[in-house]
């Protein structure tokens, strides 16, 4: 029973991860959504600002909120690959002329993007059948790597390139959105069956009183 009651307060706890990331990814996605420059070192900034604070953020929320060790190692490696690529983005801003760079961000944002999406899919494939968040981590891990073939696929051009992280953040605070909240309300009927069976006052030991007609 408290096993289960331990498992009902973790299952209750996971979907602060994926609304963090909702929160997260939807500044970025304002950001170039309602900004004129499309330009490659925008793009930098944006995905080196994000990248870093949630790497850092997700990192330590996975280690401290996810209930399976694997998991929690897998999303614990996702946020350090996160930070580094967010560090390295901006750290080639010096070296950068005002319309260069196109490269250096495609190549970043392809890598990580490949990297982090295999890793995310890999966690929600293996643990599809035991937990819950598992379909939204393969969800957003299928769509990380779309962003990446995408990204290796189409002809190199900022605006599109930017573009398309643009509508990958926005897509995915949509996504985890809701997944955030399914799983807030599905872990409900947890918590309430988790809830001891006997949790009404225990039944008194003391001996049950004789009758007077038990009496001889």
């Amino acid at each position: 029973m408290t096993q289960n009651r331990v498992a009902a307060a973790h299952t209750s706890t996971e979907w602060i991860v994926p609304l963090s990331r909702a929160i997260l990814l939807a500044i970025p996605a304002i950001a170039i959504t309602f900004s004129e420059d499309h330009g490659p070192r925008f793009g930098l900034i944006v995905f080196g600002i994000w990248a870093v604070a949630s790497g850092l953020i997700l990192g330590a929320l996975s280690l401290r909120l996810l209930t399976d060790p694997l998991s929690r190692r897998l999303f614990a490696t996702n946020g350090v690959l996160t930070v580094a690529a967010g560090l390295v983005a901006l750290g080639l801003l010096g070296s950068l002329d005002a319309q260069g760079g196109l490269g250096s961000f495609l190549f970043i944002v392809t890598v990580w993007a490949a990297c982090t999406g295999v890793l995310e899919f890999y966690a929600g494939w293996r643990t599809r059948t035991a937990l819950a968040a598992s379909r939204d981590w393969r969800t957003a891990g299928g769509l990380t790597v779309i962003l990446a073939l995408v990204l290796m696929i189409l002809p190199p051009h900022a605006v599109v390139s930017v573009g398309l992280l643009g509508a990958y953040f926005a897509v995915l605070t949509v996504f985890l959105g809701i997944a955030a909240f399914s799983l807030k309300w599905d872990s409900a009927p947890k918590r309430a069956s988790a809830q001891p069976a006997a949790s009404a006052p225990p039944a008194s030991s003391l001996p049950t009183p004789t009758s007077e007609s038990d009496v001889p």
